[in-house]
């Protein structure tokens, strides 16, 4: 009967911990340092180009790049630029 008793306070403990972190937690998040009507700062948007053999978006420092006539296109791969090389 003791033991029951023991386990039903230790049982009764750890539940009213796990709802006081959860609390905890839900309280943290509604206040983590922005002021009311403020929204996190989106990332810096980023210019994209679009490889004219596939349709592909590209970042273009990372792209294969051809250069014609002053303009510069950017393909995704190698085998993009062959063949827009091979049509024209």
């Amino acid at each position: 009967m003791i033991l029951r008793g023991l386990l039903f306070w230790l049982l009764l403990f750890f539940l009213a911990r796990a709802v006081w972190r959860l609390l905890q937690g839900v309280a943290h998040g509604v206040t983590s340092g922005r002021t009311t009507g403020q929204r996190p700062s989106a990332p810096p948007a980023m210019k994209l180009a679009r490889d004219p053999v596939c349709g592909t978006f590209v970042v273009p420092g990372k792209a294969v790049e051809f250069a014609r006539g002053g303009e510069t296109l950017y393909f995704c791969s190698d085998a993009c630029r062959r063949r827009f090389l091979e049509k024209a």
